[in-house]
């Protein structure tokens, strides 16, 4: 485990942390423009995340900063370097592939020589950086063994040790954890954060999964459709959505449609002639949606609340009962605690829903 590295040798000199900077960047595939105008500031030894669902645009823009694939328009700053033209080998970046993409007849010494190797460096340069790359990733005494001798998370980190011994300026991670399992992803996700931290390298993640952006990088954008739909801190992004897609893909959200109307210096959300909820600030007058998260709304068993509705079913999710509830013909999702000998409210029964103050999200449409 990477635990291990405080206690290695000398270690890889990783140099200073690198900005990037993508401006206006433009990419086809033949007719099909899979990359539409990014712009994009990731910070020197920030670890940013790519996040969106398949066919986002994410391991694309990914690829173009490698250098791999057709040749975009606009720029790509490495630095103050646009390297938009040069070749992956000349760009100072490493990258993981999600497949590892490990010579398979190789050794795990030879596999993380190889780069090394290529690049023509003096044979004790190159036993020396192995051997500290390989101590980093908590390797070392599986030098010798070859790809099939190893776990699926061994391999992982031997990937790492082949790109890091390079000592690049920018690590560009592919959805390096999807081929763990789901406990495997979990120790593993904290260990890259761990080497990241270590190194103090700018890492670019690419992950379809939500939890692992949000658990180990400093930032994400989000992705859909070749555009960036909104970037910023995990739990920003999340709490503040910037629109209904990234409501919607950054885990479950109720999101009404209606209005939003001023009487007397008070904003109310109104959904239909029997139901209106407060909003806490200054909104203008409209149409509107508003995103709920499932625990955004509580129920109201003194029948104080905003919403009646009638609670058409339930799923158990372990700490928490998620209900579902009928309310004007549209189905919300309500989440409640659950604690141990608590009895369950029953399909059918009529309820008041309360929406938590400062929970609700307002966009304009």
């Amino acid at each position: 485990m990477l635990q291990a590295i405080e206690t290695s040798g000398q270690p890889l000199a990783m140099g200073e942390a690198t900005p990037i900077r993508i401006r206006n960047l433009t990419l086809s595939f033949g007719t099909t423009k899979v990359l539409k105008g990014i712009d994009l500031d990731i910070g020197a030894g920030e670890f940013f995340a790519f996040l969106g669902p398949s066919g986002s645009g994410k391991s694309t823009l990914l690829r173009a900063i490698a250098g791999f694939g057709p040749r975009p328009s606009g720029e790509i700053l490495l630095g103050e370097r646009n390297v938009i033209g040069l070749q992956p080998w000349k760009r100072d970046v490493g990258m993981v592939f999600q497949s590892y993409a490990l010579w398979p007849h190789m050794t795990v010494r030879q596999n993380v020589a190889y780069g090394l190797e290529e690049r023509r460096r003096p044979a004790e340069e190159i036993r020396r950086r192995v051997r500290e790359a390989l101590e980093l990733v908590g390797l070392d005494a599986y030098a010798d063994r070859y790809p099939s001798q190893l776990s699926g998370g061994q391999q992982q980190r031997v990937a790492l040790a082949r790109t890091v011994v390079i000592e690049p300026k920018v690590l560009l991670l592919d959805e390096p954890l999807s081929n763990l399992d789901a406990n495997l992803r979990v120790q593993m996700r904290q260990d890259l954060l761990a080497l990241q931290r270590r190194l103090g390298i700018t890492t670019i993640f690419v992950t379809h999964d939500q939890e692992e952006a949000n658990t180990i990088c400093d930032r994400i954008a989000v992705l859909s459709d070749g555009v960036v739909q909104q970037v910023g801190e995990p739990d920003h992004v999340y709490d503040q959505p910037a629109n209904s897609f990234v409501a919607r893909f950054l885990g479950t959200a109720n999101i009404l449609d209606g209005r939003v109307i001023v009487r007397d210096g008070a904003c109310r959300f109104v959904l239909d002639e029997r139901s209106a909820i407060p909003l806490q600030g200054s909104h203008g007058e409209g149409e509107a949606s508003f995103v709920l998260r499932p625990r955004g709304l509580e129920f109201a068993d003194d029948g104080g609340g905003e919403l009646a509705g009638t609670i058409a079913g339930s799923e158990f999710l372990g700490d928490t009962i998620r209900y579902f509830v009928e309310v004007g013909g549209r189905s919300l999702l309500v989440d409640e605690v659950h604690r141990r000998g608590g009895d369950r409210r029953a399909a059918g029964t009529e309820v008041a829903l309360r929406v938590v103050p400062g929970q609700g999200v307002v966009l304009t449409r």
